[in-house]
Order: structure tokens, then C-alpha cells, then sequence
């Protein structure tokens, strides 16, 4: 069942016509073009950070990767913030894989936000500790005491949020685990052109779980393009389900799901 309010504003941020609806407890915010929505959710990822700075002093956040963040990373980082009272987290890295991969999300990290902002820190996930306990011990431990107050996430293309695939766990009291990527997944991958094909792609990944991602604050998820549009669908027209683990957003009051008109181009709204 949709849980689309009645009520659609169409409105101006910063100069921008966007429309907001609300799905459950989630605001979905569709912009203009990809580019105004990468602006858009930057905008908010800085007023974040600007008001924990302010509060505490400090700052720590997890930021996603991939091809669809490329664009919100790049707005973030024009930013002028207090970089150095921010740590960065992130929330899933492949089994087996070093640092310097071309498709580890330590490198991608690296290079689109750490090495262009110099953070206060950057607490990589080692997806190849040679004691995987003990990794995510160390991580869920980083979790704890850095407390993030923002979370800025995807939706891959078979409804994941970081690498928690269909089934997800909702409930888990854990903040991070081992998990097995499904074909979809692996796809996606290959399909961003991070492995050459599927047989190369790692079979296992170390990811941040449903409960953690959305446990901060704010969480903004950052969700451009046509490949997505299905996923986008199922996460707000369809039920509330494992099945779609990005539906677990519109049970969450502190998020926001920010959208350009091909990856909203799917919903019943945007076709009334």
C-alpha cells in the first residue's frame, strides 16, 4: 500500500522549484535536474555538519560511494566547512580487497572527499584485515564512539541500502556485519564499471546494517538517474518489506530521499 500523503507542495530552495511529498514518515524531495540535486543535498549534509560543530565541537559522518554520489560529493566539497573538526566514516567495503583497488570504496573515498577537504580523519572499513571479528568489532567499536550525526546513503538498483541486499534485517542489534551479495548486486556493479564482469566481483563484502544507517539524526539519501527508477518504486509505492530494503527509510522520521526527474520518473505521483 503507498503511504503517499495528500498533500504535494511544490516549493523554492535556494532559488530551485522543487516538489516534496511525504511517503510514511520519509520527505522525498524531487529536483530539478541531477545537478540541482546533488546541490540540494549537499546544502543539507553542510547544515548538518555545521550544527553538530557548532554543538559538540566536532563532527563525524558516514558517506556512501559509488557513481551516484559522485555529484553530491563534488557539491559537498565546495563547501566552506570546518574540515578539520570532521571525521569521516563509511559503510560497506568488499571482502579481500586492499585500499588501493580501483573498485575499493577506502580509494573512492580518498580521492572525491578526503584528500580534496582534509578531514579531521577518515576511518576506512578493511574489508582485507587478515581477522574479519575482529574488523567489525574495531568498526562497530569506531561507530559507537564517534556518533554520526549524518548518513548519507544510496539505493542500489535491486533496493540495497549500503550492501544490505534483499532479505535485509531490519531488527539486528548489530552495527556492522559480514554479508553475501547478491547477483543484482554484483551486477550493479560490474555495470558501473568498477569489474569486468561478475565472476570478478567479490563474493562478500563487511557493511554498516539497516539499524545503523538510520540510527543518526539526519539521513539524506542520494538517489539520480534511470537505473534507479524502478528501485525508487519499490521502495516508496511498494510494501514496506526485507524484500526492498530501502522501503525501511519511510519509517524514519529524520531522513529525507532526494531524487532527480528520471530516477522519480516511475512513481504514480509523477505521472498524475
Amino acid at each position: 500500500m503507498t503511504e503517499l500523503s495528500p498533500e504535494m507542495s511544490v516549493h523554492v530552495h535556494d532559488e530551485e522549484q522543487v516538489s516534496t511529498r511525504r511517503y510514511g514518515e520519509l520527505e522525498v524531495v524531487v529536483h530539478q535536474s541531477a545537478e540541482a540535486l546533488g546541490r540540494g543535498a549537499a546544502g543539507r549534509a553542510a547544515a548538518a555538519i555545521r550544527k553538530e560543530v557548532d554543538s559538540r565541537g566536532r563532527a563525524a559522518v558516514v558517506l556512501a560511494t559509488g557513481n551516484s554520489q559522485r555529484g553530491f560529493l563534488a557539491s559537498l566539497t565546495s563547501f566552506e566547512l570546518p574540515w578539520e573538526k570532521v571525521s569521516i566514516l563509511h559503510m560497506d567495503e568488499y571482502v579481500g580487497i586492499s585500499e588501493d583497488h580501483p573498485a575499493s570504496f577506502r580509494r573512492y573515498l580518498r580521492e572525491h572527499i578526503v584528500e580534496p577537504v582534509q578531514p579531521a580523519a577518515f576511518y576506512g572499513i578493511e574489508g582485507d584485515a587478515p581477522d574479519l571479528e575482529a574488523e567489525l568489532r574495531r568498526y562497530e567499536a569506531l561507530l559507537r564512539a564517534q556518533e554520526p550525526c549524518l548518513c548519507v546513503l544510496g539505493i542500489g538498483e535491486n533496493g540495497h541500502l549500503a550492501f544490505n541486499d534483499p532479505p535485509a534485517d531490519f531488527h539486528t542489534t548489530e552495527l556492522v556485519h559480514e554479508v553475501t551479495l547478491d547477483e543484482a548486486c554484483r551486477r550493479q556493479q560490474v555495470g558501473e564499471g568498477y569489474f569486468p564482469d561478475v565472476a570478478v566481483v567479490p563474493a562478500r563484502a563487511l557493511s554498516l546494517t539497516v539499524p545503523a544507517l538510520l540510527a543518526p539524526p539526519t539521513v539524506i539519501a542520494v538517489v539520480p538517474e534511470a537505473r534507479k527508477a524502478a528501485a525508487v518504486r519499490n521502495t516508496l509505492e511498494g510494501p514496506v518489506s526485507p524484500a526492498c530494503p530501502a522501503s525501511a527509510l519511510r519509517g524514519a522520521p529524520n531522513a529525507s530521499l532526494h531524487l532527480d526527474p528520471d530516477s522519480a520518473g516511475l512513481l504514480t505521483a509523477s505521472r498524475s
